[in-house]
């Protein structure tokens, strides 16, 4: 069931509002709990009893751990449930992709092939699982205590609005969220206008630039131009932020009409400066769950510098396999665990000065140009067909007369939604909200603050109708990281 699903906008989510208005917290998180269930159901079928019984295992185990805390049983316990959770993770998202190259290695050697397992991936196990071991990991450490309360703690593990996708919540941010939590008008208000900005995005421009990235990347990479690469790449930019930012605003906005604060993951990382900058913006949940639960017990930057470069460079490779069973995924991830070592290296020269705006401007374009080329592995189905991009982009490419011309791809509607994705990438929008904050000053007549509200309002209505009739009008199109 999707966010942008008629079914899911105008049955499933004003049915679970509607019923949500009880003020009684053992009644409304047995709704969210039974809401989750059947929207994790209605697109996982059969594997929701997988989720189910891992939620049971690691109900039981935290409790187990939280009692055992300190002693020789409680790190064992913990260490068995975190394999236990990687296990399940490791068998449907990675045993295809270490039985394909271990044919690959026998191959190579004159053996026999082996059977390659073909698993169906469980949608959002990736982040079901890395919630589990936070969880645990946590209640292991001392910060958080074991939720007693199996509703509570299952609600956590399988809340509905972020469970797909994300924001990688800890369960320390929302443990007193889950017992009590007031729900107010305003709440409702402020959640809807968040979840119709992340549907606009969404279909606006996510859905918008999709069609020609998909098609380009497609293409065989000699029948590419330098223009039409460049294309599919500004395409593919715009998209993977405006849909993954647009499922995060969506996520937050629901969990806000719910009386849920989840935290922020995205912070504007295509105007960062340098590619530690686009990490501190980008994924925020993400980046900080394997800072907190790999980098810093891997001994972080307390260790001698080489142990550092090599800790950020591995890291980052499991980032990148966090993300898919590809070769292009390690390969990004390593990518980008490189520039960050480089980065490091380079401080260590450069005066500890407040850049100036050439510096900025430079560090900008420079950012940008490497995350861009950085989501070619990302984006590609294989690393031949990355390369084949790349070489297109620097006007090696173009072997073959192209089918059409770069003009064929950039209609005026992916124009309009390029022009659109560039100006929402920047902070714009906070800009223009903190000026026409509905505030009453001497200098600032009520009616202004009056006038300011009812923009908003008609802002919001109109990206809602638009994306309503898009959506309706569109071709079935999931979320990006639903597939992670």
């Amino acid at each position: 069931m999707l966010f942008t699903a008629p079914s899911f906008l105008f049955v499933f989510l004003p049915l679970v509002l509607a019923l949500h208005v009880v003020p009684h917290a053992a009644w409304r998180n047995w709704l969210l709990l039974a809401a989750s269930v059947v929207f994790y159901a209605s697109g996982a079928g059969a594997f929701t009893s997988l989720i189910l019984t891992s939620i049971a295992v690691n109900y039981v185990a935290a409790l187990a751990i939280d009692r055992h805390r300190g002693r020789p049983a409680g790190r064992w316990l913990l260490r068995a449930t975190v394999a236990a959770n990687l296990v399940v993770l490791a068998v449907f998202k990675y045993a295809g992709f270490l039985g394909a190259n271990l044919n690959a290695a026998l191959n190579v050697a004159g053996g026999t092939p082996l059977p390659v397992p073909d698993i169906t991936l469980p949608i959002g196990i990736s982040f079901f699982t890395f919630h589990a071991i936070s969880y645990v990991v946590d209640v292991a450490r001392g910060d958080a205590v074991a939720q007693k309360g199996p509703v509570e703690a299952a609600l956590y593990l399988l809340l509905f609005p972020q469970l797909i996708a994300g924001p990688i919540i800890r369960y320390r941010e929302i443990a007193g969220q889950l017992s009590r939590r007031l729900v107010t008008t305003a709440d409702v208000a402020l959640g809807a206008r968040r979840f119709v900005v992340g549907l606009a995005k969404k279909t606006l421009v996510a859905n918008t630039v999709a069609a020609p990235a998909d098609q380009l990347f497609a293409l065989p990479s000699a029948e590419l131009t330098a223009a039409t690469a460049w294309l599919a790449v500004v395409c593919y930019t715009l998209q993977i932020y405006f849909d993954f930012s647009g499922y995060s605003d969506m996520a937050l906005g629901l969990g806000r009409m719910f009386g849920f604060r989840f935290p922020e993951n995205f912070r504007y990382p295509y105007v960062a400066t340098s590619v530690q900058d686009f990490w501190r913006r980008w994924h925020l949940s993400l980046s900080a769950w394997f800072r907190d639960y790999l980098y810093v017990p891997l001994g972080g930057n307390r260790v001698a510098p080489v142990r550092v470069y090599v800790n950020l460079v591995t890291v980052f490779a499991l980032c990148g396999l966090w993300h898919g069973a590809s070769w292009t995924f390690v390969v990004w991830g390593l990518y980008h665990g490189t520039f960050l070592v480089l980065e490091r290296l380079a401080s260590h020269d450069r005066a500890a000065t407040t850049p100036g705006p050439l510096r900025m401007a430079t560090g900008h374009v420079y950012a940008l140009v490497v995350v861009m080329v950085g989501w070619v592995f990302f984006r590609a189905d294989s690393l031949a067909g990355a390369f084949g991009v790349l070489a297109a982009m620097s006007g090696l490419g173009g072997a073959v007369p192209a089918r059409f011309d770069v003009w064929w791809y950039l209609t005026p509607e992916v124009a309009l939604a390029i022009v659109a994705g560039a100006i929402g990438a920047m902070p714009v929008a906070p800009l223009l909200a903190s000026r026409l904050a509905p505030a009453s000053t001497p200098d600032r007549p009520a009616t202004m603050g009056a006038l300011a509200s009812a923009g908003t309002v008609a802002v919001v209505g109109v990206l809602l109708v638009a994306s309503l009739l898009l959506s309706a009008a569109g071709t079935y199109s999931p979320f990006i990281y639903f597939r992670f």
